[in-house]
């Protein structure tokens, strides 16, 4: 197994963690506008708890998004220059594949339709089929107002399990949609811990991330837009 640190802050919650020999150290706290002040602290305690240095780790992961614009920007501007300073290459994870995984991990779903609330009347989504820790994509992540949500084409007898804030969503999605949920947690937020989990099944199977300055955030918006108020 690798040696990763993995952060993300592509929601109201910052956390970082650590994956080592399968085991994992992390932090993660909800602190809204705080993730610049904490980041680097928390890099800081589990790399110590694990006795760990950063010119000891094989990668660093990050949440690449969807998610907060500065959030991401957060996240994406600390891994690059953790990155640079140790000569380490970089991991984008999906945040939205970190919620999947955290259904599939805690709750096993087998189905799983992940969703952040994207603002501006709009969701960010995916969904998955997902087996022994291994997630297929059934839908690509996407950004849509909640009512034009429709189930992967030939899947509508599954049960499905919806997590993520735009599940807060859920009376503005079609009613066939609304039917098919055995369960929503629009309380759970993307953590690092799974993007470490997904970064390291990443490695095994050959990854090996890219250069510090191809560090790309995924906003899924083709433009960062804003609605005066």
């Amino acid at each position: 197994m690798p040696t990763l640190l993995a952060l993300d802050a592509s929601s109201t919650a910052c956390s970082c963690a650590l994956i080592q020999d399968q085991s994992i150290v992390q932090r993660f706290e909800i602190a809204p506008r705080e993730h610049t002040r904490l980041l680097l602290p928390m890099i800081d305690e589990i790399l110590a708890e694990a006795g760990v240095s950063l010119e000891q780790l094989d990668a660093i992961a990050y949440g690449q998004g969807p998610g907060s614009f500065t959030g991401l920007r957060i996240a994406a501007g600390v891994a690059q220059g953790l990155a640079y300073g140790a000569d380490l290459p970089l991991m984008g994870i999906s945040t939205l594949d970190a919620l999947a995984l955290a259904a599939h991990r805690q709750w096993h779903a087998r189905y799983v339709i992940a969703a952040l609330d994207a603002r501006m009347d709009e969701i960010y989504v995916a969904a998955y089929r997902c087996h022994e820790g291994t997630l297929t994509a059934l839908l690509e992540e996407r950004v849509m107002p909640p009512s034009k949500l429709s189930l992967p084409q030939g899947d509508d007898e599954l049960e499905w399990l919806g997590i993520g804030s735009g599940w807060q969503l859920l009376s503005a999605m079609p009613v066939d949609v609304q039917a098919a949920l055995v369960q929503t947690l629009p309380d759970e937020l993307p953590a690092a811990e799974d993007i470490a989990r997904l970064a390291a099944a990443s490695w095994k199977r050959g990854a090996r991330g890219g250069s510090p300055h191809e560090v790309i955030p995924v906003y899924l918006r083709d433009e960062v837009a804003w609605r005066k108020t």
